[in-house]
């Protein structure tokens, strides 16, 4: 099975979403190839001492919809990592139904540029992040 047929299993429920998914709350809800959205709920529980919403919880749910759009793009034998990972937060979020929308921007045969805007209840852009991903092929790719 590829990559694109083993995250669609994930979005159909065949298979479980990814334990980080599972632990932060959000999950795969729409895929394409080179495509991924993701969805929270962002509530008090991922507060930081400020009141606002944990930038990490931005930088989560943007590097997992980012990872599916390029891991969808992958052969059975291939795999990937983050090499780099960049974020604006670009307005606060106290308690919000977020969307984190991933797409590929320029894919070569090692490496990758991903970019996720991520958007609140009011289709309003709280944050912007962009993803260097390398591909991984034989040994470096097993296990993973």
């Amino acid at each position: 099975m590829n990559r694109y047929e083993q995250m669609k299993k994930i979005l159909s429920g065949e298979l479980p979403q990814p334990p980080i998914g599972q632990l932060l709350g959000f999950q795969l809800v729409e895929l394409e190839e080179g495509r991924a959205v993701f969805e929270m709920e962002a509530s008090e529980r991922y507060h930081n001492p400020m009141g606002t919403l944990h930038g990490g919880v931005l930088c989560d749910i943007s590097d997992a919809a980012m990872g599916v759009a390029f891991a969808s793009t992958l052969a059975e034998n291939e795999t990937m990592t983050t090499i780099e990972l960049k974020i604006n937060f670009l307005k606060p979020v106290w308690n919000a139904r977020l969307r984190a929308v991933a797409k590929i921007i320029k894919k070569g045969s090692t490496i990758g540029l991903v970019e996720c805007d991520v958007f609140d209840e009011k289709n309003s852009l709280v944050a912007h992040s962009t993803s260097t991903l390398m591909i991984l092929r034989g040994d470096m790719s097993r296990g993973r």
